[in-house]
């Protein structure tokens, strides 16, 4: 397929692709049928949106999205031990894990039993003394002193430490990609057990928690009961949802949009206070959560204590809540200067080794544990392969990977842990962790990247740019971009519509702060366009359309509402652009 405009090298050296001739052919005979806006029916037809299915996509409803609760292995189990600990006023302990999806999964729980009158005792692992998951020590002493305990995002590998709880019924509420064997647990409800069907494996763990509340919910009423409004909960699974970077298709769509309209009702005083102190200024929307509000949730398990996101997100008391999102703040801020640092070595030391193998890798002393996954991201995305960083203390590493579309990291890497080439590793597809010695290093990378290869992870390219087509800018209204955002939200698995606007003037540009750019164009007999580009003067994009010359461009990117003092007007998010 010829590239899009004929671009086969952008400006910033991507090759874009636009919708085929079928595409079209299809949002031609969607818009025809449904009086949708064509750029729309584009946007639905990339989906696979059949005509009659637009308006129920558009308007996507929880109950006809929700899946039965009881099609996971071990739910009912689960959900009917979890009230009898209730019922009985039993001990319950929830070990979480330290990022967004554990913490919001032990809220969730937390806010449950607050509503019916008990309460929980919340353990979080210290990413640096105890590592990922459950360990013996932690859970003998939580068994030690409690009925029952709830692993939320984490324990689907625990086999010891689940065996150490001992006196304690241990339930497991997982996503991470399940081994051959299970630990002795009462239940594990994870749509990644290699005994399920994986229909549900787009789940992230505080979904898979809400499910579980779902189904309590259901034994409830049939013992004639009621249970808490698990709707209003919905702001915390829409959080992780999108922090987990959970793919944004079938019911994470739903719990997504969702739970945005709950968050800005602004109910939960943890949630609250976070978008505060991230300034938030407008209606809360996927973007806020994955770029804003997750980093902060974060910050506390990467760089300081390790249940302050958890603790936040649980929080009741809106003074409380403020102090600990300031502090996540903070937290946040000095976690960015420390990944600064590392992220220039890992890319030197990655550039030397070659960004065209299928693994792109690197391993210091001294790197805060804390970063390296951010890290890995920052490779994979230059690279467009999956990449692992690894931080060294004494001989032991402990790394963080992130992959791409179509090469699932974790089931390689738990194939190294079974080989015996790591002290530990899982994950899921997308992202994984594992622990190594200096000796195993080279070695586990080597068969690491003879894994990836198979799976056709050194055949990828350069990251193609997809466009959903052509506008003018006369097109581009406050209206367009309503419609457009009702096909979302937009995310993993469902990235936002981009746009071309062809043989473009420019009729101003100005730098703003350091890095950005700010421009104005047209195509030279109707209306002009306001467009920013973030970060451009690090790169060729920036000097090229600041000194254009009056050359005409092809200019790329996401429409958005800017709104500024009150005022809205449609502004294009600018990722690239080709000389026309």
């Amino acid at each position: 397929m010829t590239a899009f405009l004929d671009v086969e090298a952008s400006l910033t050296g991507r090759r874009w692709t636009g919708p085929t001739p079928a595409l079209e052919r299809a949002a031609e005979a969607m818009a025809q049928i449904t009086d949708l806006p064509y750029p729309v029916c584009l946007v639905l037809a990339r989906r696979g949106v059949a005509p009659e299915g637009a308006q129920g996509y558009l308007a996507p409803a929880l109950r006809d999205l929700l899946p039965d609760p009881r099609s996971l292995l071990d739910m009912e189990t689960a959900a009917a031990r979890f009230l009898a600990a209730v019922e009985r006023r039993e001990r319950i302990a929830i070990f979480a894990d330290y990022d967004v999806d554990g913490g919001t999964s032990a809220a969730l729980l937390i806010d449950w039993l607050r509503q019916m009158g008990r309460e929980a005792t919340l353990y979080v692992p210290d990413r640096i003394d105890e590592g990922y998951g459950p360990n013996d020590e932690a859970m003998a002493a939580l068994a030690a002193a409690h009925d029952l305990i709830i692993c939320v995002d984490c324990g689907t590998l625990s086999h010891g430490p689940v065996a150490a709880a001992k006196g304690a019924d241990v339930i497991i509420l997982d996503h991470h990609l399940g081994g051959e064997t299970l630990p002795d647990a009462l239940a594990i409800v994870n749509p990644n057990r290699q005994d399920e069907s994986g229909d549900l494996a787009h789940l992230c763990a505080a979904a898979i928690v809400f499910l579980m509340l779902v189904e309590a919910g259901r034994q409830l009423r049939e013992a004639g009961r009621k249970g808490p409004d698990l709707m209003a909960m919905l702001d915390l699974v829409a959080l992780a949802t999108v922090a987990d970077v959970a793919p944004l298709i079938g019911v994470n769509r739903a719990f997504v949009r969702q739970g945005l309209r709950i968050m800005a009702r602004r109910e939960r005083p943890g949630l609250v206070a976070l978008a505060d102190v991230a300034r938030m200024d407008s209606a809360p929307a996927a973007y806020h959560l994955g770029f804003l509000m997750g980093p902060r949730v974060n910050a506390g398990g990467r760089i300081g204590r390790a249940d302050l996101g958890a603790r936040l997100l649980a929080c009741n008391n809106p003074v409380e809540a403020q102090a600990m999102a300031e502090r996540l703040d903070q937290l946040n801020g000095e976690r960015r200067e420390i990944e600064a640092g590392v992220q220039a070595a890992a890319m030197a030391q990655a550039e030397a080794r070659g960004l065209d193998a299928p693994l792109v890798w690197a391993a210091s002393d001294g790197w805060h544990p804390g970063v390296v996954g951010i890290v890995a991201s920052r490779l994979k995305e230059a690279a467009n392969r999956p990449a692992i960083v690894i931080g060294f203390d004494g001989d032991i590493g402990k790394g963080s990977g992130r992959s791409v579309t179509g090469v699932d990291l974790g089931a390689a890497i738990q194939k190294l842990a079974a080989e015996g080439l790591l002290l530990k590793g899982g994950g899921h597809k997308m992202a994984a962790g594992l622990t190594v010695t200096r000796a195993q290093l080279e070695p586990a990378m080597t068969r690491l990247s003879e894994l990836l290869a198979k799976q056709g992870a050194g055949t990828v390219g350069a990251a193609d740019l997809v466009l959903d087509g052509l506008l003018m800018p006369g097109a581009a209204t406050p209206d367009l971009i309503t419609q457009l955002d009702a096909a979302g939200p937009f995310g993993a698995g469902a990235s936002a519509p981009r746009h071309v606007f062809a043989q473009m003037q420019i009729t101003f540009a100005k730098r703003v702060g350091e890095r950005h750019l700010k421009i104005r164009f047209g195509d030279g007999t109707g209306p002009q366009l306001d467009a920013i580009a973030f970060g451009a003067s690090d790169g060729p994009l920036g000097p090229m359309l600041e000194n254009h010359g009056g050359k005409r461009f092809h200019l790329a990117g996401r429409l958005e509402l800017n709104v500024w003092r009150g005022r809205q007007n449609v502004q294009l998010r600018l990722e690239d652009a080709a000389l026309a």
